[in-house]
């Protein structure tokens, strides 16, 4: 009996000791939001899946309606990123960008037994050394997503903006009902801002969807440059 009693005490303890360190984790979906860049309209497309080894995110803005009369072409950005202790590391990120003044064709791997970026910026290689943990454009936004699901967001982040390595600041400007035609939303303000940088980035980001953003704005000189807000939302179901 005492015997008996002790195994059951033990196996007790280690599904309790097992339940507290798992971490709530990303939710695979797809997303549309409607779009406004300046005075354009257009569609933001994202995807989470998952992977054997992790995640793959991708993100694609293009213009729709009469927008296309003025701005051809697409912006689309990948991100491969996998688990890590307390967060999510990139490990292959790429863009292609045909809309903005400044055309852009990048693919930047992360090796982080080497502890560099290295790829093609436009035809051009590049290498950055990583002395810490760094995200691309579209995985820090998992990474803050993560970071809510299981917390709260640090006040400073990594980012390897393209062709260099840049500090971004974050900070959380607070809670409010937001309406998007998606629906009615309460939201948390999260707020990144690149060092040396005059974009400041918001996302608005909901707790019931795992923390995705509803509404994504940018904002330069403070007058608004980008905007979309969530039209649909669909989470992946497990088979």
């Amino acid at each position: 009996m005492g015997q008996n009693h002790n195994i059951l005490v033990l196996l007790v303890a280690a599904l309790i000791s097992t339940t507290a360190v798992a971490e709530p984790s990303l939710t695979p979906h797809s997303a549309v939001y409607n779009v406004k860049i300046s005075v354009l309209g257009g569609e933001l497309n994202t995807e989470l899946r998952a992977t054997e080894t992790g995640y793959i995110a991708t993100h694609r803005v293009k213009p729709t309606g009469m927008s296309r009369m003025i701005s051809r072409g697409s912006i689309a950005e990948t991100s491969e990123f996998r688990a890590a202790d307390g967060g999510i590391r990139p490990t292959l990120y790429s863009s292609r960008d045909t809309i903005s003044r400044d055309k852009t064709n990048a693919t930047i791997q992360f090796d982080w037994d080497a502890n560099e970026a290295r790829g093609t910026v436009n035809g051009e290689a590049i290498v950055s050394l990583m002395d810490t943990l760094a995200h691309d454009r579209v995985s820090i936004q998992y990474e803050l997503m993560y970071d809510l699901l299981n917390g709260e967001p640090s006040a400073e982040y990594t980012m390897f903006e393209i062709d260099r390595l840049r500090s971004v600041h974050v900070r959380n400007i607070g809670r409010k009902t937001v309406k998007v035609p998606a629906g009615k939303f309460e939201a948390v303000g999260i707020q990144h801002q690149a060092e040396g940088s005059k974009r400041i980035t918001t996302l608005w980001c909901v707790e019931e969807l795992g923390y995705l953003p509803v509404i994504i704005e940018q904002h330069r000189l403070e007058k608004l440059k980008f905007q979309a807000a969530l039209k649909k939302y669909r989470p992946e179901t497990t088979p």
